[in-house]
């Protein structure tokens, strides 16, 4: 899932927007596409994939085809080289405009969850209750960090 800070800040990198765009392939396969985003994020994660793929394919090496087909198969392997291509692509200031654009209206039509959690703890206890959607959590009492902290 995408890091909400980042697509809340609006700063879409070819990283992020193919990370986006793989898990229409990766989570339909599974039948939970459905259950993060609206009918309309769907589409546009359709619409996403398209202009990447219309973009890349043919334009380069075979490599890049290879990838296209791969990523469709929801292998994440090929991911890595899907990220490469659409770095150069995304130097054209046009091309990356337009896909931050839809990618920024994927996120605006995800499904929110606003289930609650409970968690009662007694005599003393001690309790680690998390709900995330992406990032990394580093649950524990205490967390010691010798050197420079970990950048998640």
């Amino acid at each position: 899932m995408t890091d909400p800070f980042t697509a809340a800040a609006g700063i879409w990198t070819a990283g992020k927007i193919a990370e986006l765009v793989f898990q229409k392939f990766a989570e339909a396969g599974a039948g939970k596409l459905g259950e993060k985003f609206t009918e309309t994020g769907i589409q546009k994660l359709g619409d996403l994939w398209n202009r990447i793929r219309n973009r890349l394919r043919g334009k380069q090496d075979q490599k890049v085809d290879e990838a296209l087909v791969h990523v469709e198969k929801g292998d994440r392997a090929a991911l890595a080289t899907l990220q490469k291509y659409l770095d150069v692509e995304m130097l054209e200031p046009e091309f990356a405009a337009e896909l931050q654009a839809i990618a920024q209206e994927i996120t605006l039509n995800q499904i929110q969850d606003n289930s609650s959690q409970t968690q009662n703890i007694y005599d003393g206890g001690t309790g680690f209750q998390n709900k995330i959607d992406g990032g990394t959590v580093y649950q524990a009492e205490t967390i010691n960090y010798y050197g420079t902290p970990p950048n998640p």
